[in-house]
């Protein structure tokens, strides 16, 4: 029996680590394009790849690593600089390219850079897919497979990148409607939709009030965009704007905020657009696909509309291949992820936002009673930071995390997950009684922590004793 490889590069989205540091260093760039060309180099066509990247002062550095390595495999390079990540699986389609690339650390701060990888219909890689290519990376033999002198692949720009984005962002709204008359406050994160985002609002009508647009390379995410929303909030009040949108450092993800600086999240956004596509007949599958972080409010709200909710783990391509395993067309993240594969094959945060502006104009009512789907369960998340090993394989911290959700029974619920990006587990409790939610997550998340702070310790003791 054949041992599938092992994913120790790749985590939940791709990789990601800090920027001139392994594994998001040049040298790796570098033999991830080797190997990743030579993955997609397959058939006599001539191959190509699409490489876009966010606004980071890294990406100088990674860009042109993984323009070398898919060279040197052979494959052409079709470069488009800074624009969203949805705007790079589109066009990895749209160019009949063989694989896309997104150089970026989504909503991370600039220190941080990743690289994300699409293959050519558009979707993100699988694990085996993701195994496949790690496993070629470690070949010592990968060089000797790469191209001959004769048959390196050649680098080009696609000036009208941006355009093609544009337009294909708003075919996605309503053919009839219009968004005159609203006032818009968008904060681009000073990240990859800084242009494309206020041209797309301002050409279909609105009034558009931008901000975080002037990237300089360390401002991504730096008290902007849906990681700090806070802003956001102050400008809606103070400009007396219809709606905020807040998207993060790559724009596949979105907040909402109401006219009254409230804010929306993802299961908000995906009960309204979910809702509104039932309405009209152009819900398929008859359900939503959330992951196991989306609020029990919004599964209830679904029921009451005579929908289902299916859950996955953590990750929103997780979510799409949930999405495509069971027909369904609605699905996201209570982060504000929000899938529409009648549109996107990922997280488009500014398609999103067009769908719920469309609502907002069909119904003609403030973003505050629109937005405002369902009353959600108190929730309370807590990240726990940890040094070595996980500590979840404890069976100390086994016991706590049953004792913890035998606390809350029927009334509520746990949820464990390790993170897939950083050395943190993240703790989440829900029930309806808000004083019980605190105190679970709060004595769950401290024993953690301390079992974590002990197995540490008992780690280095044994070294020590090694030596």
């Amino acid at each position: 029996m054949t041992t599938a490889p092992s994913r120790r590069l790749f985590g939940t989205d791709g990789i990601r680590g800090t920027a001139n540091r392994a594994p998001t260093d040049a040298a790796t760039a570098l033999r991830l394009g080797q190997a990743a060309g030579l993955y997609f180099n397959r058939g006599n066509h001539r191959h190509r790849v699409v490489i876009g990247k966010d606004t980071r002062l890294s990406g100088y550095l990674l860009e042109p690593a993984l323009t070398a390595g898919f060279i040197g495999a052979g494959m052409d390079v079709v470069l488009v600089g800074p624009l969203p990540t949805p705007a790079i699986a589109m066009l990895t389609r749209s160019l009949r390219a063989d694989l896309g690339v997104m150089v970026s650390a989504s909503h991370n701060p600039f220190e941080d850079n990743g690289i994300k990888l699409f293959g050519p219909d558009g979707l993100k890689l699988s694990d085996a897919q993701e195994a496949e290519i790690e496993a070629l990376m470690a070949d010592p033999g990968l060089a000797e497979r790469l191209a001959a002198p004769a048959r390196l692949g050649r680098a080009s720009r696609l000036e009208d990148a941006q355009g093609r984005y544009i337009e294909a962002a708003k075919a996605t709204f309503p053919k009839g409607l219009s968004l005159d008359g609203l006032r818009i406050v968008v904060d681009c994160a000073n990240g990859a939709a800084y242009r494309v985002a206020p041209t797309v609002l301002w050409e279909l009508g609105a009034e558009v009030v931008p901000v975080g647009v002037a990237p300089d390379g360390f401002n991504i995410n730096r008290d902007c965009g849906s990681t700090a929303p806070e802003r956001l909030a102050e400008l809606v009040r103070e400009r007396r704007a219809d709606l905020g949108i807040a998207l993060d450092g790559d724009a596949d993800r979105l907040v909402l905020c109401d006219e009254r600086g409230a804010l929306v999240d993802g299961d908000q956004i995906l009960a309204l657009v979910a809702g509104s596509w039932a309405k009209a007949g152009r819900l398929a599958g008859g359900a939503v696909v959330a992951t196991v972080m989306s609020n029990l409010g919004l599964e209830r709200h679904l029921e009451s509309l005579g929908l289902g909710l299916h859950r996955t783990k953590v990750g929103d391509r997780y979510v799409a291949e949930r999405m495509r395993e069971t027909g369904c067309n609605v699905g996201g993240e209570q982060s504000g992820h929000v899938i529409l594969s009648d549109f996107a094959t990922t997280g488009d945060g500014l398609v999103a936002a067009l769908q719920v502006l469309a609502v907002l104009v069909e119904e003609g009512r403030p973003a505050s009673e629109v937005c405002r789907r369902f009353a959600p369960l108190p929730q309370k998340l807590v990240n726990v930071r940890y040094a070595g090993a996980s500590p979840l394989g404890d069976a100390e911290v086994q016991r706590e995390i049953a004792a913890a959700q035998a606390r809350l029974g029927a009334r509520g619920r746990v949820l464990i997950r390790a993170s897939g990006t950083e050395p943190v587990i993240r703790v989440m409790a829900e029930a309806e009684e808000e004083a019980l939610v605190e105190e679970v997550a709060g004595r769950l998340a401290a024993a953690i922590r301390a079992r974590a702070a002990a197995l540490a310790l008992a780690t280095a003791a044994k070294g020590v004793a090694a030596e």
